[in-house]
């Protein structure tokens, strides 16, 4: 029976994750809050490890604006624990997924960033990812899996689709950011992808290295915000457009965060679909709880 480990399982994603994980009987899987295993000591991951076939890891500090005055802790836990990842990986053989971020590129492209783009970080947060990203490239590079995601949104913590219904309760009307572009992603949809590539790697089916998982298409800030009034049944019209220079914050923003999926194809995988239908389904997935839904 494969043996997976699950890093960082109190988080959105890793909730979802463990969820569809639940449902494969062939894997047997731990599931590893921050409690129960912290990834910047080294010994204990060592420890966590040596049981498990393969590992994916959704540890990680997320809070980005806090990075920028943090960024030696950032970079501990999203580059140097995830060394400690890799390094634990090679000494016992087992393959690691490393869930990373649009924010190692630069964000200024006009068309959607291949997996194998030059990164070019623009804050303290994506530079301690880029350290994780770097660790597993150099200490696994036969059995080391870099899947980028951006814009999650999901039933297991903050995200953008929760706040905007949470202020629609709030305020009248809401000024959301219409010049920055990405592809808004639903975690549950993410996690089917990572277990599915987990598979494969398993299998030998996919080749290590850099794969981007985001949906289809492409939106603003804005574009998402009315999307969501609508399937909510608001006014979309409460939603009005605004630039980001109206809404300063410690981290700087990319512009442009779309990604490229050509690598799953290689690997016989779909990429994920359109944004938009993703939604749909998000608001029409009868369980868990969505905070996304309006009473």
């Amino acid at each position: 029976m494969t043996r997976l480990l699950v890093t960082g399982a109190g988080g959105m994603l890793a909730r979802d994750l463990v969820t569809v994980l639940h449902t494969r009987p062939d894997l047997k899987v731990t599931a590893a809050s921050r409690a129960d295993l912290d990834i910047t000591d080294p010994a204990a991951v060592r420890e966590a490890v040596a049981a498990h076939d393969i590992v994916i890891n959704t540890a990680a500090w997320t809070n980005v604006d806090g990075a920028e005055a943090n960024e030696a802790a950032a970079t501990a836990v999203n580059g140097d624990g995830v060394a400690n990842l890799a390094s634990a990986c090679a000494a016992s053989g087992a393959r690691l997924i490393q869930v990373s971020t649009d924010y190692v590129l630069a964000g200024d492209a006009q068309s959607p960033y291949p997996e194998d783009a030059p990164t070019a970080p623009v804050n303290a947060y994506g530079r301690g990812k880029l350290v994780g990203e770097q660790a597993v490239a150099q200490l696994l590079p036969d059995n080391g899996y870099v899947v980028r995601t951006a814009w999650l949104y999901g039933a297991h913590g903050p995200n953008f689709v929760a706040t905007m219904l949470r202020l629609a309760g709030q305020r009248e009307f809401i000024n959301v950011v219409d010049d920055q572009h990405g592809q808004p992603t639903w975690s549950y949809r993410l996690a089917e992808r990572l277990v599915a590539l987990a598979e494969a790697a398993l299998e030998g089916r996919a080749e290590p290295g850099i794969y981007h998982s985001t949906c289809a298409g492409q939106t603003t800030w804005y574009g998402l915000a009315r999307a969501t009034f609508t399937l909510a049944g608001l006014d979309p019209d409460r939603i009005r457009p605004t630039t980001s220079d109206q809404f300063p914050l410690p981290a700087p923003r990319p512009a442009y965060s779309v990604l490229g999926h050509s690598r799953w194809a290689a690997a016989g995988l779909p990429s994920l679909p359109d944004w938009h239908t993703t939604l749909v389904d998000a608001f029409a997935s009868p369980a868990p709880p969505a905070p996304w839904k309006v009473a």
